[in-house]
């Protein structure tokens, strides 16, 4: 149904869109050092999932409203911004507690759902993801091939599964880096306080993006 130009086209403009690290990659990987490995991949999944969530929205002709309205857009932008700000705040709150936790396998047993959901979250308002979808996608489907909503569907396995390679690269690396601190609580808690305040940093960022 979607011509091969199109796909390889559209492959790569995603490419060079998701190699420059936006808000879901900064997510995975403060999430990565706040709370350890088992949690960066759980988040890069629910991105994965809030980032499908956006093709399809784009699919269904949503995204042409958000393209059109200002206000829709900045109400989706800020409430993403507002819950990784959220999430930084929490993260920075009990980075003493993370070399106790890892020494206690705590990070095994934190709620896999829950942080899903909070990756699903942030991806499906992530602005960059948002503004791509809504105004690259639809320039790659064929028109006269008609099902114009199931060739976005199909496009969007694209950037879905470049991203979900990228963010989890991401993620282990930071992770593996993670794991050198927990010899010591100093280190450990700094690096949860870094996790946090990138966090925060990338909330406030998002907040005022003109973009």
């Amino acid at each position: 149904m979607v011509h091969t130009e199109n796909l390889l086209a559209f492959a790569a403009m995603s490419l060079v869109v998701i190699a420059v690290p936006g808000p879901s990659v900064l997510f995975v990987v403060g999430r990565a050092l706040a709370h350890g490995r088992r949690t960066a991949l759980a988040t890069v999944l629910g991105n994965l999932l809030g980032s499908y969530a956006l093709v399809l929205a784009v699919a269904l002709g949503l995204g042409s409203l958000v393209q059109r309205s200002a206000t829709v857009f900045t109400a989706v932008k800020l409430a993403g911004a507002a819950y990784l700000v959220y999430l930084g705040v929490q993260a920075f709150r009990h980075r003493g507690r993370l070399r106790t936790q890892v020494a206690a396998g705590a990070d095994e047993r934190r709620g896999d759902l829950r942080t899903v959901l909070d990756g699903l979250l942030v991806g499906a308002t992530n602005p960059k993801g948002l503004v791509f979808f809504a105004a690259v996608l639809p320039q790659f489907v064929d028109h006269d091939a008609g099902n114009i909503p199931l060739q976005m569907m199909v496009l969007g396995l694209i950037p879905a599964g470049i991203g979900l390679i990228s963010d989890t690269v991401w993620g282990l690396c930071a992770s593996a880096a993670r794991s050198w601190f927990a010899g010591s609580e100093r280190r450990m808690s700094a690096i949860g306080g870094t996790g946090g305040v990138a966090l925060i940093g990338l909330g406030f960022t998002v907040a005022v993006s003109r973009q």
